[in-house]
């Protein structure tokens, strides 16, 4: 089952970046939210004009294919964003809106999750990274529906079975992999400091559901895999309507 990811014995290459956009976005996830968690709208747009700017600072040295996913990436979650906050009251922010810094964030997340997955710890370590997010995951949805916690969490179980599924069966299994691990961290810092809070029954099946949801990087996955199925057929187009107006504007 684990031949599905790398093999260790392979001499892959190493890259500081890597480690840095990962080590960076994890810091600035952890003290953004922290900070959100009390501060005022106006300290709440100024982190997403700062997300912006780290999140453009990031992107500089990637190739036009990763650019093109990480812009898909936060077009798609911020549409989900609204769609799953604003309209179905999934999960809600302090203000009721949807922070200025989530889209670029999302953004970061994501280009996170494509740092570690290509990194050179993650392909040593894939399968034992592999072994570990389906055991820490696994009981963390067991502990879920287990009755013991007040707020029970049926979601967070059905989420954590998409996400091994995506795991085992999609194109990009370090992506998801990279994304459980920082989706994790921001889920747990973002609920810890009161910066949204997941509601207690999920308003389509009416599931309990925790806060936050076990198996919640799942939904990074279908982001991940928007961005990942997409990103090719944009630049194509837009490759076509180039050769296009050279030809026909052009002489």
């Amino acid at each position: 089952m684990l031949n599905h990811f790398p093999k260790p014995n392979i001499d892959y290459p190493h890259r500081n970046r890597d480690y840095f956009i990962a080590g960076f976005t994890f810091f600035c996830v952890g003290v953004s939210l922290v900070i959100d968690g009390s501060a005022s709208k106006e300290m709440q747009n100024l982190l997403g004009v700062i997300a912006w700017i780290f999140l453009f600072g990031l992107l500089i040295g990637e190739n036009r294919e990763v650019r093109m996913q990480v812009v898909v990436a936060v077009a798609f979650a911020t549409a989900g964003e609204h769609f799953a906050s604003i309209y179905m009251e999934g999960y809600t922010y302090r203000f009721g809106n949807v922070p200025l810094y989530v889209p670029p964030g999302h953004g970061m997340v994501y280009l996170t999750a494509v740092a570690l997955s290509r990194s050179r710890f993650f392909l040593v370590n894939a399968r034992k990274l592999a072994v570990f997010v389906i055991a820490t995951g696994g009981l963390w949805s067991l502990w879920g529906i287990s009755g013991i916690p007040k707020q029970g969490d049926q979601v967070g179980a059905f989420l954590f079975c998409i996400f091994v599924i995506c795991l085992f069966k999609g194109r990009s299994p370090m992506v998801y992999l990279g994304a459980f691990f920082i989706c994790t961290w921001l889920e747990v810092v973002g609920t810890a400091a009161g910066t949204w809070k997941w509601a207690s029954i999920e308003p389509v099946f009416n599931w309990t559901q925790g806060n936050p949801p076990s198996g919640v990087a799942a939904w990074y996955c279908l982001v991940d895999a928007v961005a990942i199925g997409f990103s090719p057929k944009i630049l194509n187009g837009l490759q076509k309507m180039n050769s296009w107006y050279k030809t026909s504007f052009i002489k």
